[in-house]
């Protein structure tokens, strides 16, 4: 079981900021003993991987090589930063099915996690056939929100875990306590994909405690 925090690039978990939450989250994930990683802003990657020790992401890189690419994220940069892997096509950084493929080539030629994001279970399929490290269902109408994936379309999940053998799928989109979590389980999911509900908590240690504690009891 998985829990990826997505830091996305709000005040809270960004810069010092950033330094401070995934202190919190490497805290939780060694009380817990869970399996917890997170995706931070490019810029505050060489800060947090020095700084914890549980798994960094970035949260896009692009599929190009060393060269003239001024603005681009190199997956290369993001590597020797720190970071593991990275998120792709998240919803809000979709890229188009071609450049899905060629970036989980680029990261796998480095011997990165591809961490792919898919906004139905029909993506979901088709970015599986690129094979990578996992898969994060999320229907973009309910990222942010108060209302689960789990509570408000739990099919969603069921059709991509029964279409998908092979590669864990992570479920996001409005998880935000225990029982989303655990509700996303027993449909399937190997974990979570989560932001607001635990970037933007007032407490964010006991939130994200609650819902790791959904992963693992």
């Amino acid at each position: 079981m998985l829990a990826i925090i997505n830091f996305k690039a709000y005040k809270s978990s960004i810069g010092l900021n950033a330094i401070r939450l995934a202190k919190i989250c490497e805290k939780v994930a060694r009380k817990e003993r869970a399996n917890i990683a997170v995706a931070v802003q490019p810029a505050d990657i060489f800060a947090v991987a020095a700084n914890v020790k549980i798994p960094v992401l970035a949260q896009h890189v692009d599929a190009i090589e060393f060269g003239a690419h001024t603005g681009w994220i190199l997956p290369e940069s993001v590597m020797q930063a720190g970071a593991v892997g990275s998120l792709i096509n998240h919803s809000e950084r979709q890229i188009p099915l071609s450049a899905i493929k060629s970036t989980i080539e680029l990261l796998h030629s480095h011997g990165m996690l591809a961490v792919a994001c898919a906004s139905t279970p029909a993506m979901a399929a088709k970015i599986a056939k690129f094979k990578p490290d996992i898969i994060a269902i999320e229907p973009p109408e309910l990222i942010g929100g108060n209302i689960s994936v789990s509570e408000a379309e739990p099919e969603i999940i069921t059709r991509t875990t029964h279409k998908i053998k092979g590669i864990p799928i992570l479920c996001g989109a409005g998880i935000h306590s225990r029982k989303d979590v655990q509700h996303a389980v027993q449909l399937g999911a190997k974990g979570i994909l989560v932001a607001h509900a635990v970037t933007n908590a007032k407490n964010p240690e006991k939130a994200l405690t609650q819902l790791v504690r959904g992963l693992t009891r």
